[in-house]
């Protein structure tokens, strides 16, 4: 793991300290990696919100036929045969 250094206000340090001993963090820097983690997530949500809206707005939906299913279920299985096998690295 490697280490980096953040500059904070000595507000802001204080504010980061009180809210690592009430909430029961063990360091800092676990307080720090959660809040990367709680930011990951949210753009993750955002993401996948706008896909969804995307595809809300893409037309008219259509029934999907036995054939439409089959063709998705080949396209998976060509993209997974191509990927590498981590258990022959």
């Amino acid at each position: 793991m490697k280490s980096i250094n953040i500059s904070l206000p000595d507000s802001m340090r204080a504010y980061v300290e009180e809210v690592v001993a009430r909430e029961g963090y063990s360091t800092l820097s676990e307080y720090f990696r959660e809040l990367v983690r709680q930011d990951q997530k949210r753009k993750a949500t955002e993401r996948l919100e706008t896909l969804l809206l995307e595809g809300l707005e893409s037309g008219t939906a259509t029934a999907m036929a036995p054939q439409d299913w089959q063709n998705i279920r080949v396209a998976v299985r060509e993209r997974l045969a191509k990927r590498p096998n981590p258990s022959q690295e």
